[in-house]
């Protein structure tokens, strides 16, 4: 566990809840959901592949390290409402985003995370690499861990025992809250 500042566990939806990229073979363990969202038009229907064993070892794993859950998605507050429950996630923080002009997720972050350790779980690391690249050397002597999920397979239980251990491994760091 990480002393000091409550570190973060950050979420995205498409890709490492929902390995949208996957076949039924890869994406052993999730289930098929087909949602109506209001903002699409109302006859298209959009498919999910969930695993709900997820949730459980998601709020285990932030127990067990002292991390705090948030989603840092496209999906903004509707993944409290769509895919929370689905998976048994209560409601958590959300990352605000916004059009960071090219720049993708990484400035909501940086204002979100404050200088906290942060285990980020997303598959779109690499389209701005420049931008990860500025958004890591500006967090050096901030435990930051960027954990790219393989989206034809979602997050696996073998990702989140690899997470506690790099949470474990940085158990003397951060400040008080």
């Amino acid at each position: 566990m990480i002393t000091g500042a409550r570190p973060l566990i950050l979420l995205d939806v498409d890709g490492p809840l929902n390995p949208f990229a996957g076949t039924a073979e890869t994406r052993a363990g999730f289930v098929e959901h087909q949602i109506r969202l209001s903002r699409w038009n109302k006859r298209k229907v959009l498919r999910l592949w969930l695993n709900p064993a997820l949730g459980p070892a998601l709020l285990g794993l932030a127990e067990r390290t002292g991390a705090q859950l948030a989603w840092a998605t496209t999906w903004g507050h509707r993944a409290n409402t769509v895919i929370g429950p689905v998976i048994g996630l209560p409601v958590l923080r959300v990352v605000e985003l916004d059009d960071a002009g090219g720049r993708w997720k990484f400035p909501a972050v940086e204002r979100f995370a404050a200088g906290r350790p942060l285990v980020w779980l997303d598959d779109d690391f690499d389209l701005y690499p420049a931008v990860r690249d500025e958004f890591l050397g500006r967090r050096v002597g901030v435990p930051t861990e960027l954990w790219r999920i393989d989206p034809r397979v979602g997050l696996t239980m073998g990702d989140l025992a690899a997470v506690e251990a790099w949470l474990d491994g940085h158990s003397n760091v951060g400040t008080p809250e």
